[in-house]
C-alpha cells in the first residue's frame, strides 16, 4: 500500500508543485478571496492587467494563503518535506528565523527542508565580469518601492513589499539552517535532493541563478 505523504511548497508564486500543498502569502490570494477589496482595487485602477491576471489565476488554482514568517497552518510533525524557492530572500533575518522555527515544528523528525534562493555568489561573479553596477543592483532587487503618493501607499497596502531584504550564498544559508537546529545541512547540486519521492518537484528551478540548500529536521 502506497504511503500518502504530505509535501508542501511554501511561497509557490505562480509555480505550484503538482500533487503538493501549495502556499503563498501573495496579497493576490487575499484579494481573490475578498471580492469587496478586489472590486475596490479594480475600481480605483490600482491593479495592472498582470496583477488582475494573477488574482484570477489564484482563484482558479488551489493556492492557499499562509504567511510562513508567522505561521504554517498545519499540525506539529505532520509534514514529510518542505520546499521553498525564491521566498526567504524576501524576508527579514528575524522573519527567516521565524519561518525556520515553523518549518521545524511542522516537519516530521528526519524529514527534509529544501530551500532555493538567488545565489549572491553568482550575482557577484556576473558583476565582476560585466563591471556594470546598475545591472548588478537591479539583479539584487533590494530597492524598496516608492511610497510618496497616495496611490503608491494604497498599492503597497494591497500588494505588499516585493523587494529582496537579504541575500545569501550556499555557505551563509547553510550556517543559518545549522544555527536553527537543522542537521546534515548541505549545498545541493542541480537535480539532487534527499527528499524521498520528490515527484512533481522541479529540482532545476531557476538553476541559472540559484543555490539549493537542504537540511534534516
Amino acid at each position: 500500500e502506497e504511503k500518502i505523504m504530505t509535501k508542501i511548497n511554501i511561497g509557490c508564486g505562480t509555480s505550484p508543485t503538482k500533487g503538493w500543498l501549495n502556499y503563498d502569502n501573495s496579497n493576490a490570494i487575499k484579494l481573490a478571496n475578498s471580492p469587496f477589496r478586489y472590486r475596490i482595487a479594480k475600481t480605483l485602477g490600482l491593479l495592472s492587467s498582470a496583477q488582475i491576471e494573477n488574482i484570477e489565476w489564484n482563484r482558479l488554482n488551489s493556492i492557499e494563503f499562509a504567511d510562513a514568517s508567522k505561521s504554517i497552518p498545519l499540525a506539529d510533525a505532520s509534514v514529510d518535506c518542505i520546499y521553498t524557492s525564491h521566498m526567504v530572500e524576501h524576508l527579514s533575518k528575524s522573519e527567516v528565523k521565524s519561518f525556520l522555527k515553523e518549518a521545524k515544528r511542522v516537519l516530521k523528525p528526519g524529514m527534509v527542508l529544501r530551500i532555493a534562493v538567488p545565489d549572491l555568489k553568482i550575482a557577484v561573479n556576473q558583476y565582476l565580469k560585466s563591471k556594470n553596477a546598475d545591472v548588478f543592483m537591479r539583479t539584487l532587487r533590494v530597492e524598496a518601492p516608492p511610497i510618496t503618493t497616495i496611490r503608491q501607499k494604497i498599492l503597497l497596502f494591497i500588494i505588499g513589499y516585493r523587494h529582496h531584504q537579504w541575500m545569501y550564498d550556499g555557505e551563509s544559508l547553510s550556517k543559518l539552517l545549522i544555527e536553527m537546529g537543522f542537521k546534515n545541512v548541505e549545498v545541493c547540486k542541480d537535480g539532487y535532493t534527499k527528499i524521498e519521492n520528490p515527484d512533481g518537484l522541479d529540482l532545476y528551478e531557476q538553476a541559472e541563478q540559484s543555490v539549493y540548500v537542504e537540511g534534516i529536521n
